[in-house]
């Protein structure tokens, strides 16, 4: 591999399967995209934040716009607020990549629905510097689906949305559609479900990845 971000980034060990969880640095991520294959979609707009301990560390949070190598479809323009023109002033996916993996070196990335974030970062490595993005993996809506298995409760049309989801451990709903909103959003409701999993047995990483 060559000198370079992603190399930098796989020198930072990934934090210890073991470690409990509160000893894990993760990074709240959300991406914005024209759509939901990597290999076809662009990502228009990325937020992240520092999730340290028990706390969500605001004063690093981050919102960056991306700027396409294509018009973006109306339909994605309407719904994340991003348009054409807005747009046009961002950063290329080459300057912002660097930047990600940078705030990404050795914690754990944490998503709602993280498939996305995880396929596209991927996809985004491959392209720019030929290998893949690896990283451990932290899904707010995969242990939402635990906790409902656990409670042997059925789930319904709409109840694993982040808004909803959110709404179970008494959290306020924000505006959706923002990736740095939706970023926090889901930090908030992975220390409420952390919580709620602690006050059985503390959880440890390897309790709470689907990817490692």
């Amino acid at each position: 591999m060559h000198d370079g971000p992603l190399r930098d980034y796989y020198e930072t060990p990934f934090p210890a399967r073991d470690a409990d969880w509160r000893q894990v640095d993760y990074l709240a991520i959300d991406f914005e995209t024209t759509g939901l294959e990597a290999s076809q979609d662009q990502i228009l707009s990325v937020g992240y934040a520092t999730v340290r301990g028990d706390r969500l560390i605001l004063g690093d949070a981050t919102h960056i716009l991306i700027r396409p190598t294509v018009d973006i479809p109306e339909a994605s323009a309407v719904v994340p607020g991003i348009l054409d023109d807005r747009a046009a002033g961002a950063q290329p996916l080459e300057e912002v990549l660097p930047i990600i993996l940078h705030a990404l070196k050795g914690k754990a990335l944490l998503a709602h629905h993280a498939a996305i974030e995880y396929e596209f970062l991927n996809h985004a490595c491959r392209n720019l510097y030929g290998y893949p993005f690896l990283c451990p993996v932290v899904d707010t809506l995969a242990l939402e689906v635990r906790q409902y298995r656990m409670q042997d409760q059925a789930i319904r049309s709409g109840d694993l949305r982040l808004a909803k989801a959110r709404t179970r451990y008494g959290l306020p709903r924000y505006p959706a559609h923002n990736a740095l909103t939706d970023a926090l959003a889901a930090g908030e409701l992975f220390l409420a479900q952390a919580a709620y999993r602690r006050s059985k047995r503390p959880p440890r990483l390897k309790d709470l990845i689907v990817v490692s």
